[in-house]
């Protein structure tokens, strides 16, 4: 496929902008649709874009129908996810969506099946995968100085306060955030999800209804460990978006705040009951092109023009949705439970 990308975005809250105004810098993307259930939504979205040429509607059936796009950019709550994707893959459309993929991993297979079907791409956005320092300290883990990696911790404590439908939502930490901590866990380590062992509560003090904080602790293949510490109502000494990481290893330790600072150490000696330590020599950083949800939505334009495979594309990211669901089992269920894709 050559020449200009058409595409209709699905869904016209606050985060399409985290996608529109990336999209602005791109040349080869025209956006012909925006569709939300509120008619207003969309017509605000279309003049604060100047998206003069873009059909706006409720129905994204008679938005497609009109507006004849190559692809589909799905910014709606999770609820409306498998329909929005499996609509528009039906149409003959690419898909990139917000994750989580679904709510149910039945629904997330389902979707899968579609695009498989219809030979078409579906990709979830990952935005955390596209940033240089995950790259870096992932990079690292894998070059063997630290040996082969046995344990990875993240740790994720934010009081955000966002109002609207995550205040209610059940299993919200769970469901709508460690998406991102699970998928970078299997990003930074290269392992995929064996089972899980989680509990979840509500402190006191949250200004959520269900499910605020959780623990998990996720055995992972190779027999790596993987836990996981996280708060949405955790106030003061917030982490990063990103999670507070320590990766051990068999000759060392890795930590990566997160942010900008990556530190590595082992030991340089053989003898003494503390051995002497030694930092390590990490890797240059390397600078991408594009970050966030600007280096997926243009790797994913990029596949759908040569007949590439994105790094989220659905069949990998699916890895990632089932530690979710998975976790909430066990969290609801309080026992063990292994995990299948």
């Amino acid at each position: 496929m050559s020449g200009k990308i058409r595409a209709v975005l699905c869904g016209c809250g606050g985060i399409c902008k985290a996608w529109l105004n990336p999209i602005a810098g791109f040349n080869d993307i025209e956006m012909v649709g925006l569709v939300d259930l509120n008619l207003e939504s969309a017509e605000k979205i279309k003049q604060e874009f100047k998206l003069e040429n873009a059909v706006t509607g409720t129905d994204l059936k008679a938005v497609l129908k009109k507006a004849k796009p190559d692809v589909v950019f799905d910014c709606t709550i999770p609820l409306a996810h498998p329909d929005v994707t499996i609509t528009a893959l039906k149409k003959g459309c690419h898909v990139l969506g917000e994750k989580p993929m679904a709510e149910s991993m039945k629904a997330a297979q389902k979707m899968v099946k579609t695009a498989d079907a219809k030979k078409k791409i579906y990709a979830v956005i990952q935005n955390r995968r596209y940033m240089d320092n995950i790259i870096t300290y992932r990079d690292f883990i894998k070059s063997g100085e630290m040996g082969e990696i046995t344990t990875l911790n993240a740790d994720f404590y934010i009081g955000a306060h966002f109002g609207g439908f995550r205040d209610v939502m059940k299993h919200v930490l769970l469901v709508d955030m460690a998406i991102h901590s699970f998928d970078q866990a299997r990003f930074i380590s290269g392992k995929d999800p064996v089972s899980v062992y989680s509990q979840e509560f509500n402190p006191k003090g949250s200004w959520y209804a269900h499910g605020a904080s959780a623990i998990a602790v996720f055995e992972m293949t190779d027999g790596v460990v993987l836990t996981y510490r996280g708060s949405w109502c955790a106030e003061g000494m917030n982490t990063s978006w990103e999670c507070d990481w320590r990766a051990v290893g068999a000759k060392g330790s890795c930590l990566w705040d997160g942010g900008e600072k990556i530190k590595g150490q082992a030991a340089s000696n053989a003898e003494g009951f503390f051995r002497t330590q030694k930092d390590f020599n990490l890797p240059v950083e390397k600078k991408l092109v594009h970050t966030g949800h600007a280096g997926l939505i243009r790797e994913f334009v990029d596949c759908v023009k040569s007949g590439g495979t994105p790094q989220t594309i659905c069949h990998d990211n699916i890895k990632s949705l089932a530690m979710v669901h998975a976790a909430v089992k066990s969290a609801e269920t309080g026992k063990k439970i292994e995990i299948k894709i």
